[in-house]
């Protein structure tokens, strides 16, 4: 009897097949537009939209299920106010500044598309760097009862929530910021409101930087948005 070493032994001695190299990590090219000078490359959403979807997922690091959520909240925005032009591009390009999709420390989307562990800002209490926001809503939506805290994929405060947040099922439940088809609905909501036609790009960057209101951080979103929808562009 070989025993497990020598069990080990032949299994090294045995040829193995080549180990799939993992891919390559999404690069995302830093660009620094002036504000207001320019928006980020915009790539249609296809008819047949699942292929493309699988394709995208699997060539940046967005996935599937975030993916699902941007596109849908795109078009459900696209009905609504054709005037805005949001584009799944720019949400994504939030998403990933915010939390990476959903994506934040040990936290990631389940299948039903909500976070868990849940997503949550550090607390807003006026510490080096952060704003002071005492508790706004008795820590319903952040767990907070003291400070406020941005909450989900798409980090709104509680109190931008209570005014925007959609529920995209249309199921009649509560939004949930932590749901990332909520959230990505209502970023593109807010988007839409803050920016009026994102097409243009005084439009565009009014709106990003309301959401959050710094050039560099506009800088990034611009960044990411450009390189996603210059991916979605390939064949």
């Amino acid at each position: 009897m070989a025993g497990v070493w020598g069990g080990i032994a032949a299994l090294r001695d045995t040829p193995q097949p080549p180990r799939a190299d993992p891919p390559p990590p999404f690069v995302v090219p830093e660009l620094t537009p002036p504000s207001r000078s320019a928006i980020p490359a915009a790539a249609q959403i296809p008819a047949e939209r699942d292929p493309w979807l699988a394709y995208l997922a699997s060539a940046t690091d967005v996935p599937l299920r975030a993916l699902s959520a941007y596109t849908d909240a795109e078009a459900k925005t696209r009905a609504t106010d054709p005037g805005c032009h949001v584009t799944w591009a720019t949400l994504a390009g939030i998403g990933r500044t915010e939390s990476h999709h959903g994506n934040h420390g040990n936290s990631s989307l389940g299948a039903d598309g909500v976070a868990f562990p849940p997503v949550f800002g550090p607390e807003l209490d006026g510490s080096p760097g952060l704003l002071a926001i005492a508790d706004t809503d008795g820590g319903r939506l952040d767990g907070d009862p003291v400070w406020d805290r941005a909450a989900g994929p798409m980090q709104f405060l509680p109190q931008t929530w209570q005014k925007w947040g959609m529920r995209a099922s249309g199921d009649g439940a509560a939004p949930d910021p932590q749901n990332i088809d909520d959230a990505a609905l209502t970023a593109a909501r807010y988007l839409c409101d803050k920016g009026g036609d994102l097409a243009n790009p005084a439009g565009w960057w009014g709106a990003v930087l309301t959401y959050n209101n710094s050039v560099a951080y506009g800088q990034e979103v611009f960044s990411n948005a450009d390189a996603y929808a210059r991916a979605a562009l390939k064949p």
